[in-house]
């Protein structure tokens, strides 16, 4: 098994670990105050789909390799779910061979970070910096030049293609 399965591997089995929590026991959701952008629960669940909400705000991870951003290679940049904030250039993506998509920098002032502690683990945790929403994990196996490893929930992102020049 080279490197690249059992990176594979073990990326699916945190999937299948955090996408099997057991019913009624969640992360706590994002910070309800401090944030640029506030709404109600039910605000926000009037203007996430399910599995968006699942992640932005419980804290939930999709399950590897089902995201479309995954194989996105267009210009373009990657915007929050939420809020549209912009948070990732394409010019920093990367293939991980995690299933997620994956950056090695975020845009200037776009994330925050805190430790997440879940699953005896300790990670740290990427959110929108404006609307709190949860993102993905970051870790420091990623390529030069940052050695940093972004690993976003494709459904909490948004792809907006660059808009082509003149012909």
């Amino acid at each position: 098994m080279n490197r690249r399965q059992t990176l594979r591997a073990g990326a699916s089995l945190l999937g299948l670990l955090a996408a099997s929590r057991l019913p009624g026991v969640q992360a706590a959701p994002a910070a309800a105050a401090g944030f640029e952008i506030e709404r109600s629960e039910a605000e926000w669940r009037a203007l996430l789909s399910p599995a968006a909400y699942r992640v932005l705000r419980e804290h939930g991870t999709e399950r590897a390799y089902t995201s479309p951003l995954n194989d996105e290679k267009r210009p373009g940049r990657f915007s929050c779910a939420g809020c549209d904030l912009p948070l990732f250039s394409s010019k920093t993506k990367f293939d991980s061979g995690t299933g997620w998509p994956s950056f090695f920098e975020p845009l200037p002032n776009a994330v925050g970070t805190q430790t997440d502690t879940a699953y005896g683990m300790r990670r740290t945790e990427v959110h929108c910096r404006r609307c709190g929403g949860h993102l993905g994990h970051v870790f420091e196996d990623g390529p030069k030049p940052t050695g940093l490893r972004y690993c976003m929930n494709g459904v909490s992102l948004r792809f907006e293609p660059a808009a082509e020049g003149p012909a």
